[in-house]
């Protein structure tokens, strides 16, 4: 069985079996996850990073887990404790539901069993828009554990995030139309065939896969796009009266999210589980078995390693700059490229052009191209000033300090220190024992 006619018919155990595999490995991820950060991070910083707890330091992400499980879980006397406790919930929940549409590899057959299955929970012809609407219920538990603590900076760092996820939300899925339309379908594991016999649509769709990227690094509020929880400015952020549990399953809901937009990333523009190029016409089995799911995973790293990059390397962006960088600059890049890629989409239909992969990469290059430097320019304009805006002062320390009187020092002030070989005096005493 092909596409979607290969779901539906699984038996209870299958469906329950599948389900338990995916909790077990999101959560085996995200314990990997955070020792891979701490370990990349410090080689970068020319530390040596976690080393102790287990071979390489492997266990660290464990006891970290055993230690906040251990510690008093606090609940502010302001709080909201029903909300207060609930909003954590609602954070991790939908993290793991994302994950029930995702394609690990093929049909395979169940060890010490003649059961075939896809290594893949389920799947609906609008697959791709369920992760994004699922995913979008883990801000109503960002917004609710910000107002319920009673605190104005978890306050503020919630309201923060709900903002930049909602509007980085909107490049994300015009990133994904263009798939949509090239695919001829939102089911995730058709889209993954679609790109079986041709090119990945990293390529031939460049500028989409850019645009989600980048989108992706502001869904899960990691750096330099970790506003919400700007240390500077709001202590923690929309966690920052959580402890415990709590707290840890906020943490859980962050790193789990970076894999599902990952796993999406590789769905949509890396094709999925399939082989990298060459090695499916070099050996046959390569797309067969369990082979796939290697493949798939590591992919899914290679995203993994961009997050863990960029945070070493960019500082913290300024929140107007990012919310600015979002709507006049991201949205119409990527609403540009879906009017272009639409209307290529019919001219292939309508035979006005070929369905060359070089020709469709030719043309998301150039596009790509024109797009920067109309941005460049356009963010590098000079404008003129506004009248009704005073000019900046531009003295010593660029503050405006108010003219001396003309009769000498101000009314009450202290007169000016001179320092001596005795210490410091002042003008007065100085002026005195001169004369």
């Amino acid at each position: 069985m092909n596409g979607l006619d290969a779901f539906g018919g699984d038996a209870l155990w299958v469906v329950l079996l599948k389900a338990v595999l995916i909790f077990v490995v999101l959560v085996l991820l995200t314990l990997f996850n955070i020792w891979f950060e701490r370990r990349v991070v410090a080689r970068m910083q020319h530390r040596v990073g976690p080393n102790k707890n287990g071979p390489f330091g492997l266990l660290q992400s464990l006891a970290d887990g055993v230690k906040l499980a251990l510690k008093e879980d606090i609940v502010p006397k302001a709080a909201d404790k029903v909300v207060f406790v609930i909003a954590p919930v609602v954070c991790v929940v939908p993290a793991f539901v994302t994950f029930a549409v995702i394609p690990f590899g093929p049909e395979v057959t169940i060890p010490f069993t003649d059961t075939v299955t896809p290594l893949q929970l389920t799947d609906m012809p609008v697959a791709v828009l369920f992760v994004m609407a699922i995913a979008s219920i883990g801000i109503y538990g960002i917004v609710l554990g910000g107002w319920s603590s009673g605190s104005t900076y978890s306050l503020l760092g919630g309201l923060r995030s709900s903002a930049q996820m909602i509007s980085y939300e909107v490049a994300m899925g015009l990133a994904l139309v263009s798939v949509f339309l090239y695919a001829g379908s939102a089911s995730t594991s058709e889209i993954v065939a679609a790109q079986a016999d041709g090119w990945w649509y990293a390529f031939t769709m460049a500028p989409a896969f850019v645009v989600y990227v980048i989108a992706m690094v502001g869904e899960t509020n990691r750096a330099p796009f970790d506003l919400p929880e700007a240390e500077g400015e709001l202590v923690g952020g929309f966690h920052t009266e959580y402890s415990s549990l709590k707290f840890a399953l906020f943490f859980l809901a962050e790193y789990i999210n970076m894999v599902t937009v990952s796993a999406l990333a590789t769905t949509l523009f890396l094709g999925g589980w399939l082989a990298p190029f060459g090695l499916g016409h070099v050996w046959e089995g390569a797309n067969e078995g369990y082979w796939p799911a290697l493949w798939f995973f590591g992919k899914v790293f290679l995203f993994m390693f961009l997050f863990v990059w960029l945070r070493g390397t960019l500082p913290r962006m300024r929140y107007d700059q990012f919310m600015d960088f979002g709507w006049k600059r991201l949205i119409p890049v990527a609403l540009g490229w879906v009017v272009l890629a639409a209307i290529v989409r019919l001219a292939i239909e309508d035979r006005v052009v070929d369905r060359g992969p070089l020709q469709i990469g030719a043309v998301a290059l150039a596009v790509g191209i024109i797009a920067y430097v109309v941005v460049v320019v356009v963010s590098t304009e000079p404008t003129e000033p506004d009248p009704d805006v005073p000019a900046p002062h531009t003295g010593t320390g660029a503050y405006p300090v108010p003219p001396m009187p003309a009769g000498g020092a101000v009314r009450g002030a202290a007169a000016p220190l001179t320092f001596t070989s005795s210490g410091p005096v002042r003008a007065g005493v100085v002026e005195e024992e001169a004369r």
